[in-house]
């Protein structure tokens, strides 16, 4: 028997544990921050699901949260984090798949905005896509732009592709829908 043998019997020491411990309240604390919506898109054990929602529910923070998330954090401990940790990368833009849809749509955006006959290129990728609806945004969109108003059919029309992409618009915050369009100040200019 080798050390390395050894090594693999042994138990995770106490800070080990407290610190694996701490790591799954933090993830039940993004969770608790999540919307009930997309809480419910996530694949979890009814007793956890049921916690994060009394939570949400809590306005204070005072001593019944914090027991309420270390009772979170006990629940966690039953449950295989990795999936969950995958649902909040994607739900925070973490990921690189999510980082470059979102690119690429903000390109498609651009390209319709540049030149109509793009909504010919997304006719063919997506059958279903509503065509006069984007072209009544697109027109929207550059009348803003011209008239220094706030980017609002610059950002549905995202929103529409996003959509059309095959992600719920609802999914997102305002936060993230808001992103993108930091540039949308400097086109208006």
């Amino acid at each position: 028997m080798t050390t390395a043998d050894n090594d693999t019997d042994l138990p995770l020491s106490k800070t080990r544990r407290k610190q694996a411990m701490a790591e799954l309240q933090s993830l039940g604390e993004e969770l608790a921050g999540l919307s009930a919506d997309r809480l419910k898109k996530i694949d979890l054990p009814e007793n956890l699901a049921d916690a994060l929602r009394q939570v949400q529910r809590m306005t204070r923070t005072d001593e019944a949260r914090r027991r309420q998330m270390q009772y979170i954090g006990r629940l966690m401990r039953d449950i295989d984090p990795a999936p969950i940790r995958e649902v909040l990368a994607a739900a925070r833009g973490d990921s690189a798949v999510e980082t470059a849809r979102m690119h690429r749509l903000e390109r498609l955006r651009e390209a319709i905005l540049a030149d109509e006959r793009a909504l010919g290129e997304i006719a063919s990728e997506f059958p279903g896509a509503d065509l006069q609806h984007l072209r009544a945004l697109r027109r929207a969109a550059l009348k803003e732009q011209a008239a220094g108003k706030p980017p609002r059919s610059y950002r549905a029309l995202f929103r529409a592709l996003r959509e059309l992409a095959g992600e719920d618009a609802s999914e997102t915050t305002d936060t993230d829908s808001d992103a993108p369009d930091d540039d949308a100040d400097e086109h208006s200019a």
